[in-house]
């Protein structure tokens, strides 16, 4: 199906491309890291990056973002991304990512260091 010129793909296409259950697809709209347009049928059409992004939503999962946090980093992305637009996507949550590892460690060291965990769970390392 086309819309406004381009091509758009349904539910089950965009599970195929993107190698989630039809319900992530639906999942992924539900929570704005998708957006689909429905038909005069009620079905939803997606547009070409939808698979992508949800490809990317599952590798910033993997490292920690929630859902609300991977649709914040989608916030400014054109409907139609280009290259430089994902290594925007990319510098941010590679920035992310480094401000995590560099909690983790923290909390990991405090932990190693002898104090009590009870002690270590009332101050945050980190901060």
């Amino acid at each position: 199906m086309t819309v406004l010129g381009h091509r758009t793909y349904s539910v089950s296409e965009v599970a195929t491309d993107s190698g989630v259950a039809p319900s992530a697809v639906r999942f992924y709209e539900n929570h704005g890291v998708v957006t689909a347009v429905r038909t005069a049928g009620n079905q939803r059409r997606f547009d070409e990056s939808a698979a992508c992004r949800i490809q990317v939503a599952k590798l910033a999962q993997r490292v920690g973002l929630s859902v609300r946090e991977i649709a914040d980093l989608f916030t400014d992305l054109p409907v139609d991304p280009q290259r430089e637009d994902w290594e925007r996507v990319a510098g941010r949550l590679v920035t992310e990512v480094e401000q995590r590892v560099r909690h983790l460690k923290a909390q990991l060291a405090a932990m190693e260091s002898g104090a009590k965990l009870c002690e270590i769970g009332r101050h945050d390392p980190a901060r």
